[in-house]
């Protein structure tokens, strides 16, 4: 019999018992060559997936793919659900996007023919989300350090791996129980999963440190720019390395050009920078990624694969998203899903949920965590955690393989 940990109101344990990612990409519509409020086109995204989807907290929705669907300001944000921190947590959370993307592109293809328009999405930004252990103790100021720290470690090499010639900036942002980086889209998924490993990684390790404050950057040996000064971010609470927040936008910089003074006195170039930052973090990041993808990180940054600022202009691939996607490496397709994973996948299947000699029937998601059943004997609502829902799956249904 499964046992199902419980609030004295009924409610479930609402924060995962592991450490987890969960990454989101967002996409301006652009209809027949006009940009459009995607909220005006389509009113909500049931309006474009066919499949009656199972409702989240708010206004939006799980996709059948196994993650979120919304519209966001303007934009229309995909997510992915949460993944255990482990070995190759990045490269199942790389792919989970990317199978958000390919799913949503494949439900406007159909839109297409019934509308008889074109729409086509254009790559607006990626987040990175990190769950912040509640045992480190850090308190909103603890959050807000540590955040602006991490601007100052992480922005050259995320910019070397995920950003391009247009792009503005690289951001972080405290979100409570979480810390967020935030990028240009990256069209090319083994790069956005190149860097969601790194940061990933980095901010791991960078949580272990006892203090937080910028003086460990010098301590630590760690190259920083001269004359950068970290801004507020857009949005939110949180820092932004943007564009004008150095002498000279290193957007529009040759990576490889050594005319970069850094406050400890040395002149590198932007993959120099970006190597040296990364090398006292490769066992973090190695042991949320694959040996695929570290090598990438080292290929990029040593000069032996081309980052996008190497290119002269913005890939068209970011012009219409999902049309074509490069599936290029085979763990990929060999990861195993996570449990997490797992378990949504079959609350999405809508199977039912047997606790004793009760059966529920899923009915919504509540947040990313919590998962609203229902009784089918008496039709009573009782909300369950994922980690509880795993437990009582498991003892029928074994983990599965992809």
């Amino acid at each position: 019999m499964a046992r199902i940990s419980k609030t004295q109101k009924g409610s479930a344990q609402i924060a995962p018992r592991c450490p987890v990612i969960g990454f989101e990409a967002e996409f301006t519509l652009f209809v027949d060559g006009r940009k459009r409020r995607p909220e005006a086109v389509f009113g909500t995204p049931q309006r474009i997936v066919r499949a009656r989807m199972l409702p989240r907290t708010g206004r939006s929705f799980h996709l059948p793919s196994g993650g979120a669907v919304y519209f966001d300001t303007g934009v229309i944000e995909v997510a992915t659900p949460i993944i255990e921190i482990e070995p190759g947590c990045c490269v199942r959370a790389g792919r989970s996007l990317w199978e958000q993307i390919a799913f949503l592109r494949g439900e406007l293809d159909a839109w297409e023919k019934r509308a008889g328009s074109v729409a086509r999405l254009e790559g607006f930004s990626t987040h990175f989300n990190v769950s912040l252990p509640s045992e480190r103790g850090l308190t909103e100021a603890g959050e807000r350090q540590f955040a602006r720290l991490l601007t100052c470690i992480l922005h050259v090499p995320v910019m070397l791996l995920a950003a391009n010639r247009l792009s503005t900036g690289v951001g972080v942002r405290p979100r409570g129980d979480r810390v967020e980086v935030t990028v240009d889209f990256t069209p090319d998924p083994d790069l956005m999963i190149a860097a969601a490993s790194l940061a990933t990684g980095i901010i791991r390790g960078v949580l272990r440190w006892p203090a937080h404050g910028l003086g460990e950057l010098a301590r630590r040996g760690l190259p920083v720019i001269a004359g950068f000064k970290p801004r507020r971010h857009t949005s939110r609470q949180g820092f932004l390395a943007r564009f004008d927040c150095f002498p000279r936008s290193p957007f529009a910089a040759d990576p490889n050009t050594r005319d970069w003074l850094t406050t400890d006195g040395r002149t590198m170039s932007l993959r120099e920078i970006a190597a040296a930052i990364a090398a006292p973090f490769l066992h973090d990041i190695r042991a949320v990624t694959n040996g695929a993808y570290l090598e990438q990180i080292g290929a990029v940054f040593d000069g032996r694969a081309r980052s996008l600022l190497d290119f002269p202009e913005r890939p068209q691939r970011y012009e219409d998203v999902g049309r074509i996607i490069d599936w290029n490496r085979h763990s990929l397709r060999t990861l195993p899903r996570s449990a997490y994973e797992s378990v949504i996948h079959r609350i999405l299947e809508r199977r039912p949920l047997r606790v004793g000699r009760e059966t529920f029937q899923p009915l919504r998601m509540q947040g990313w965590y919590e998962v609203v059943f229902r009784n089918i004997r008496n039709g009573r609502r009782r909300v369950f955690n994922l980690d509880d829902v795993a437990q009582a799956y498991r003892e029928r249904v074994p983990r599965e393989p992809l």
